[in-house]
């Protein structure tokens, strides 16, 4: 059971809070996207509004990529988005992050630097090592409570997601509560149960389909994208040497191992009837009599659509994972806007975050009953694996 805030007493608390705001970035280095940053506003809102003293962790990119940056303009926007006060604190645990901390008056907020300036953020530890690393033991003092709302992260066990619950009475976020009590209960979501695979993660995916099928979770698998490239090669389809280069990039295994699923549960999956490729600067869609092709497959088509829209409007619960080809582009976003849209009219949907929740903002489909925050987290939890965040905050 995790303790969630409805159990922690707010008012004039230091809280310590790690969120997932880790986004987008414009050329010059500004916020392109704030989605996930607006993710976490209601629990931040509650903190401050019930009188909290809130510091701010969270993380932005990866050591040496092009989004590896401050997070001066995440602590601006915060500041607009909320109704308290949001400053920002160019330390994450050092004496001057903790004066600003102490600092704060009841219901300011202030958001301490990238977690991952500091390297030890970016390596994995047991808890119990985590919570003597230099940020906890030096942060943790000045905190009287530990708020993880950061879902997105949850699959990592780094200092600030495992190391501070066993130094402080630790407690969920509402996103973090939210995603728990969907994706933690999909064995209980209304039936059939129909999961939508694509994307280019061909190995995760396998890895969910088999978990799912195994576990009888799902009542149908629909393969789209390069994950339903690698069935149709693995069913003995000759989609040709461009899409099969495509799917080895990827995985070398994947063929293999999706051709094991066929083999026991060839009823239950479903793979594409047509793709379309470009030819000639042009959309062109062929039957899988009409291939090889010599570029590679970069969405579904209409056949395909149609078949899948049949078997998603009348599922009891639809969860999509992965765009069904190259949305980017617009001329190969018809197969994925078209399936997010049947899954809508699903008595139950959800969306499997990362670039799935990417692609809903970037088409404008709307209508979901849940859309995760987190793409790995969320693909753990959909394969029944542990999330090591969420098991510190059982444990606590």
């Amino acid at each position: 059971m995790v303790r969630t805030l409805d159990d922690l007493d707010v008012e004039g608390a230091a809280i310590g809070i790690r969120v997932d705001v880790n986004s987008p970035l414009s050329d010059g280095g500004g916020l392109a996207d704030d989605a996930r940053i607006r993710a976490h506003v209601g629990t931040l809102s509650e903190l401050t509004d019930r009188g909290g003293r809130v510091a701010i962790l969270a993380h932005q990119g990866r050591p040496g990529g092009d989004d590896f940056e401050t997070l001066q303009s995440h602590a601006d926007r915060l500041d607009e988005l909320l109704d308290a006060s949001v400053s920002y604190c160019e330390a994450t645990f050092s004496a001057e992050a903790r004066d600003a901390v102490r600092a704060l008056d009841s219901g300011e907020a202030v958001l301490l630097e990238n977690t991952r300036f500091y390297s030890e953020e970016y390596m994995s530890f047991p808890p119990e090592e985590a919570a003597d690393t230099f940020l906890v033991s030096k942060l943790a003092p000045v905190l009287d409570a530990y708020v993880n709302d950061a879902f997105a992260a949850a699959h990592r066990s780094q200092p600030s997601l495992v190391g501070f619950p066993q130094r402080l009475p630790a407690y969920a976020g509402r996103v973090m509560e939210r995603e728990l009590d969907v994706l933690g209960t999909i064995e209980s979501t209304p039936v059939p149960r129909v999961y939508v695979l694509g994307g280019a993660k061909v190995e995760d995916a396998i890895d969910v389909a088999r978990s799912v099928l195994e576990r009888g979770l799902a009542d149908a698998v629909l393969t789209a994208g390069v994950v339903g490239n690698a069935f149709l090669l693995a069913d003995g389809v000759a989609l040709g040497a461009a899409s099969a280069a495509v799917v080895n990039e990827r995985s070398h295994e994947a063929v293999r191992e999706a051709g094991d699923l066929l083999d026991d549960y060839s009823h239950r999956i479903y793979t594409p009837r047509d793709v379309a490729i470009e030819r000639g600067g042009e959309r062109v869609e062929l039957g899988l009599d009409e291939l090889p092709a010599e570029t590679p497959a970069m969405d579904i088509g209409a056949r395909t659509v149609a078949a899948y829209a049949d078997i998603l409007e009348d599922a009891g619960t639809a969860i999509l994972n992965g765009p069904a080809g190259v949305f980017e582009d617009d001329r190969f976003e018809t197969g994925t806007r078209e399936l997010y849209l049947a899954a809508t009219r699903a008595e139950w949907s959800i969306v499997g975050g990362g670039d799935t929740a990417a692609a809903l903002r970037q088409l404008g489909v709307e209508g979901f009953d849940h859309v995760s925050t987190g793409g790995g987290a969320a693909l753990r939890m959909l394969t029944g694996e542990p999330l090591p965040a969420v098991e510190v905050l059982e444990d606590a």
